[in-house]
């Protein structure tokens, strides 16, 4: 049984999302001039968080490659069946 791929990718942008984020909550709001007075910070903090809950959970829970040819050898083609 492999490591799937998506498990620290998923790691990975959820750490990175919860430092933008946090920081984008309690960081110092005068840098954000720059930016004409948008939080980007906290913006795409919530965007790489979402995208790391959703590649963590297609990790944990999604079919891989090998359970969908299991399941598909397991169930008989209807033309066997006659």
């Amino acid at each position: 049984m492999g490591l799937d791929i998506r498990l620290p990718i998923g790691g990975l942008f959820i750490a990175l999302g919860l430092l933008l984020t946090v920081y984008g909550l309690f960081g110092d709001s005068s840098v954000y001039q720059r930016s004409l007075g948008i939080n980007l910070n906290l913006g795409w903090g919530i965007v790489l968080l979402i995208f790391g809950l959703i590649m963590a959970a297609l990790g944990r829970w999604g079919l891989s490659p090998r359970t969908r040819k299991d399941n598909l050898a397991a169930t008989p083609p209807r033309d066997r069946q006659r």
